[in-house]
């Protein structure tokens, strides 16, 4: 057999089903982001959908993006949860607009009606729940900075909602709202946070737990605001983003898909 025969029969036993292999693989966990549009009362709002490869139904979530609006890094957060199984609904508070700077992220912020905002979140929560590849009673929340501020508003506005992630996000301590919560929740923050402090953390954690609410709560001690976030560019902790991504999917795995 000619030295190019022997190669192209190596090739062909033992190389090509190794990268058949890969490809296959990586196209399982390659999801691609959808458009899709549902109704917020009387208006039509729009956000992007992404569904794990594979037979549902599948557990979901709405993903809740920070000030600056439905960006890259917060679709890219999404496409990672529709990897991890999840049938991952990226809302748009703000209604196409997103932001480059401090100033006009924190005028978009303002902007959004908090009535609205519960009410675009609620109307995520239906979408979701009339998709048939969603397990209707494993829908969660999870966002970012005012993400996840709004992710604690779509657990107290959504009593069925099973499981919210708070990411550095406002808090509440009025014991009658908490009570209005059925999910469990995880928050991560920064320890270093001037908006949210510690002390703000803790309050919140024991108001919870004084309620019987369940609650999972890790501060990291050098991390400020947005720590998670690589376009942080001061403030960004790779080894604490990864962390709380770990816990993010752990926590998920034990309140979604159990």
């Amino acid at each position: 057999m000619y030295w190019g025969d022997r190669m192209k029969s190596l090739f062909l036993s033992l190389i090509l089903p190794f990268f058949l292999s890969l490809f296959l693989s990586m196209s399982a966990l390659a999801v691609d982001g959808k458009s899709v549009s549902y109704k917020s009362g009387d208006e039509t709002v729009s956000g992007i959908l992404y569904t794990p490869a594979g037979h549902g139904p599948f557990p979901a979530l709405i993903v809740i993006h920070e000030w600056w609006g439905l960006n890259d890094w917060v679709e890219q957060r999404a496409g990672k949860l529709a990897d991890e199984g999840y049938v991952a609904l990226a809302v748009d508070l703000y209604r196409g607009k997103v932001a480059d700077n401090p100033d006009l992220a924190h005028e978009l912020m303002r902007g959004v009606p908090a009535d609205r905002a519960i009410r675009d979140l609620r109307a995520a929560y239906d979408f979701l729940a009339s998709q048939p590849g969603v397990k209707k009673d494993r829908i969660g929340s999870i966002g970012w900075c005012m993400g996840g501020g709004y992710s604690l508003d779509a657990a107290l506005a959504e009593p069925h909602l099973a499981a919210t992630v708070i990411n550095y996000g406002h808090l509440a301590t009025d014991p009658a709202e908490l009570k209005k919560i059925n999910a469990p929740i995880l928050g991560l923050f920064g320890g270093q946070d001037r908006g949210i402090t510690p002390d703000d953390v803790k309050k919140f954690q024991q108001a919870m737990e004084q309620v019987g609410k369940k609650i999972e709560v890790k501060i990291y001690p050098d991390a400020g605001h947005a720590f998670e976030n690589p376009n942080n560019k001061a403030g960004y902790r790779p080894e604490d983003a990864a962390d709380a991504w770990q816990r993010t999917v752990d926590f998920l795995g034990a309140t979604l898909k159990k």
